[in-house]
């Protein structure tokens, strides 16, 4: 008997999902992931160190003010938003991996530009096509990553959210070094830190081979099997052109698909987290409680901790796209219970604040890793598969719009209305959660050919 049960656990053993640094030296996608891994690292850790920097950059040395400033930062992300349809829309018609080196030596080259910019008109121009660099780049890494992680991209979804994660706290830490200089040399430094992060990434890009089927995306067997059906249902089903088998047929495009465009949408309020952690709870604790301002960076440790422990064993939970549909609705419910907590964390005293503050920021951080696992695969799965790469452009531009929206609908209304604002905020999310759940199901039966529910049309 005990030998059986050794041959059990054994089995048990096995049977487990590898551990972080195991998928790290042997990830989805083999020699290639590995090493665009590698290269993501060391793109968001000189991310990191501009990140920590470029506001006191452009204010102590370049000589900004506050509304100067805020022109800057919200043109840079205005841009950033054509970054990844104009990345899928390329895609479609060359290479990633050249335009992926491309965007990585566009970044290299503005920000090299920093060190001698200091007109205010021509940073504004500098600055947004660094961003518009930026959020192309994260496209096109993503794309490289489903089509040879294929049906495991969600797995290389985790490992690429670890890596970029550790590569942000490297990055910052590095920063407070230069920070605590704080000279115009040191700062130039920073700058040369996150240009030189970019000529390595390009160096390793160029390494790996280019996947295979361009502008084509790998899906998993079921999905394959769900748009062979989607092919021979849009010529039995024409009445409904705009909705997605029609785009599968090689019909309208992401811009005029429907569906499609209703899920990018949605996934606008479901990227509310990264505001919500990074902007709404730092002021509201400034603003409207008697926690400490110590306790700040305690919420992106916390953050950055549970997301590089957690991301894979949360990703290995959910397999597919109606499993990525029912952690959207998750996603939901997590946001609805931190707006509570915040809401809450104005009633008591010090230490009850500052415990419901970290607990509304360990929440913002599981809505994350719900968004990080539901977003991505239910944008490939809901694409037609002839049109992946333009159709998951457009998709990228949801997390784009939040950046430049989410902190203005923070600070103007949320924190404005006081705790109530957040309740409303938080029951809004929870119901268009629910929204984008029944239509991102309805999506998929008619993608896959088989008839929708009864009440489905009225929703459509």
């Amino acid at each position: 008997m005990r030998r059986g049960a050794e041959i059990r656990k054994e089995r048990r053993r096995g049977e487990r999902e590898p551990g972080l640094l195991a998928q790290l030296r042997r990830p989805p996608g083999g020699r290639d992931a590995r090493i665009m891994l590698l290269a993501q690292l060391l793109d968001r850790a000189g991310t990191g160190v501009w990140a920590a920097a470029c506001v006191l950059y452009f204010t102590f040395v370049v000589g900004l003010d506050a509304g100067q400033l805020g022109i800057l930062l919200g043109a840079s992300g205005v841009a950033g938003i054509a970054g990844s349809p104009l990345a899928g829309h390329l895609a479609d018609r060359f290479p990633v991996r050249s335009l992926l080196i491309g965007a990585h030596l566009l970044r290299l080259l503005t920000l090299c530009l920093l060190l001698v910019v200091t007109d205010f008109a021509l940073l504004l121009p500098v600055v947004a096509v660094t961003h518009l660099g930026d959020r192309a780049a994260k496209t096109l890494e993503m794309l490289f990553a489903t089509r040879v992680a294929g049906e495991r991209r969600a797995t290389y979804q985790a490992l690429s959210r670890s890596s970029a994660n550790a590569g942000y706290a490297l990055g910052a830490g590095l920063a407070a070094i230069g920070l605590a200089v704080g000279t115009r040399g040191a700062y130039h430094v920073l700058i040369l830190a996150n240009a030189l992060s970019f000529l390595v990434a390009a160096a390793l890009v160029r390494r790996t081979r280019e996947p295979r089927g361009r502008g084509l995306v790998a899906a998993s067997a079921a999905s394959a099997a769900s748009a062979a059906s989607a092919a021979s249902a849009a010529s039995a089903a024409s009445a409904a052109p705009a909705e997605g088998p029609a785009a599968a047929a090689g019909g309208p495009g992401p811009w005029r698909d429907r569906g499609y465009l209703r899920f990018v949408l949605l996934d606008i309020p479901m990227n509310l987290d990264d505001s919500i952690l990074g902007i709404g709870i730092p002021l509201w604790l400034v603003g409207h409680t008697t926690a400490p301002h110590e306790l700040i960076p305690a919420f992106l440790v916390v953050n950055t901790v549970l997301v590089v422990v957690l991301q894979l064993r949360v990703s290995a939970k959910v397999r597919g796209p109606r499993q990525a549909a029912g952690a959207v609705a998750l996603y939901g419910l997590t946001t609805l219970l931190c707006c509570v907590l915040l809401a809450a964390s104005t009633g008591g005293g010090v230490w009850t604040a500052s415990a419901a503050l970290l607990a509304a920021a360990v929440l913002a951080t599981a809505a994350e890793l719900m968004r990080s696992v539901s977003s991505w695969e239910l944008a490939v799965c809901l694409a037609p598969p002839k049109a992946r790469a333009s159709y998951l452009g457009v998709a990228g531009m949801a997390q784009s719009v939040q950046k430049s929206a989410g902190p203005l609908l923070l600070t103007g209304a949320v924190m404005a209305a006081g705790p109530a604002g957040w309740i409303a905020l938080g029951a809004a999310v929870a119901g268009l959660s629910l929204v984008q759940r029944r239509a991102s199901l309805g999506r998929l039966d008619l993608l896959a050919g088989t008839p929708a529910p009864a009440a489905a049309p009225a929703s459509a």
